[in-house]
């Protein structure tokens, strides 16, 4: 085999840490090395001065860093004292941690539906889920919209529901922190924002992390609170129960060298999206983003018939590009799920697009002559 034909066939990463790293130089060495010679391992400087920043990013008041995406999920609930007899509503179309969350602390998930074009919760459902969760007996709680595939959920609508029966808003931004809707950043819409720092996420550090986001002072403070055991005025003064979730200093240096480039990665993602769209859309179901959105593009996911779709990702395979389904079974079709009430009418799309759903590689390393034989590979595998 020649070195051009090598290179056609070397495996693609799904996502490139590595690139980022490389363009990170020694800059996260550093970083850590500072971590290393002060030895503040919990709760360092560095955790409080990547919250400040991260707050300024986005706009929000208050960061309260912790441990990983789902942490910030429980731990909000926790500080609004969701529990046994509470509905908590989120989309059946997204990763377990949303309903988890609120199965540990024993209240009930009811999910919902989403839409088609955005794969996001659909306000209508959402209406029908409120009804169904007081049908049963349940006291409608909390709501957590999704920012699926780095695409802000339609917020307003969301607040319209939600506004309606007193629901407390938590925005799941563990995809979507870094885009925008109608001209704000995510991370100040709902009550509170929870976003994760796992590695693969478009604002990732170099293990778990997450951060709860919100303007509301009081909430913040329970946030802190329950991070450290539910503490009052020391670790010896419990207040409530709580957790251990903190963010550890490592993770947030590097997090505050992530986030220096993180502006010039978004933009990076985008081109990546653009130019996909481009070459895609005559052959697949390619995402769009609506007016007065943005997205970050923590995924790039087509939508083809069930049979193509296995057809592709196994002819990709075969060429050394990796493929992934987000999500090949929905929550209320998983077995720790299942028996939890869902929106009344069903969950249709859900229900279809489990089995359309493909995502390509998408990051923003991402070099052209790379994406061109991608793109060139899925259209010969579709027939194009």
């Amino acid at each position: 085999m020649n070195q051009h034909a090598r290179l056609e066939t070397a495996p693609i990463p799904f996502v490139d840490v590595a690139a980022q790293r490389r363009r990170l130089g020694d800059a996260i060495d550093k970083a850590v090395g500072r971590v290393l010679a002060h030895c503040q391992f919990l709760m360092g400087p560095e955790v409080f001065e990547f919250e400040q920043k991260l707050a300024a990013f986005c706009g929000a008041k208050h960061v309260v860093s912790c441990a990983s995406g789902t942490d910030a999920l429980i731990m909000t609930l926790m500080a609004e004292a969701v529990g046994p007899g509470d509905a908590v509503f989120c989309p059946s179309f997204t990763f377990c941690a949303t309903a988890e969350a609120a199965a540990l602390l024993g209240a009930t998930p009811v999910f919902v539906d989403v839409r088609t074009d955005t794969f996001n919760i659909d306000p209508e459902s959402l209406k029908r889920a409120v009804a169904t969760a007081k049908k049963i007996g349940l006291r409608p709680k909390a709501v957590i919209p999704v920012d699926l595939f780095g695409l802000p959920a339609d917020h307003d609508a969301v607040s319209v529901v939600a506004k309606e029966d007193g629901l407390f808003v938590l925005d799941d931004a563990a995809q979507g922190f870094g885009a925008t809707y109608n001209g704000r950043k995510i991370g100040t819409f709902g009550h509170a924002t929870a976003t994760s720092f796992f590695p693969a996420k478009p604002l990732g550090c170099y293990g778990d992390g997450g951060a709860v986001l919100t303007d509301d002072d009081a909430l913040a403070g329970r946030l802190r609170s329950v991070r450290i055991h539910g503490q009052g005025k020391d670790k010896y003064d419990n207040i409530r129960i709580g957790l251990t979730a903190r963010l550890d200093t490592i993770q947030a240096a590097v997090l505050i060298e992530k986030l220096k480039i993180f502006p010039d990665e978004i933009a990076a993602r985008n081109r990546v999206a653009q130019r996909y769209a481009q070459a895609l859309g005559d052959v697949a179901i390619v995402p769009q983003v609506p007016e007065g959105y943005t997205s970050v593009w923590a995924q790039y996911t087509l939508r083809l018939p069930a049979g193509r779709r296995n057809a592709l990702a196994e002819a990709l395979k075969a060429q050394g590009i990796p493929t992934a389904i987000y999500y090949p079974i929905p929550l209320h079709g998983q077995v720790a799920y299942r028996h939890f009430p869902a929106a009344e009418g069903g969950l249709p799309v859900t229900d279809a697009i489990v089995g359309q759903v493909i995502s390509l590689p998408m990051h923003a390393y991402l070099d052209e002559p790379t994406q061109d034989r991608i793109v060139t590979a899925v259209r010969r595998a579709l027939g194009r």
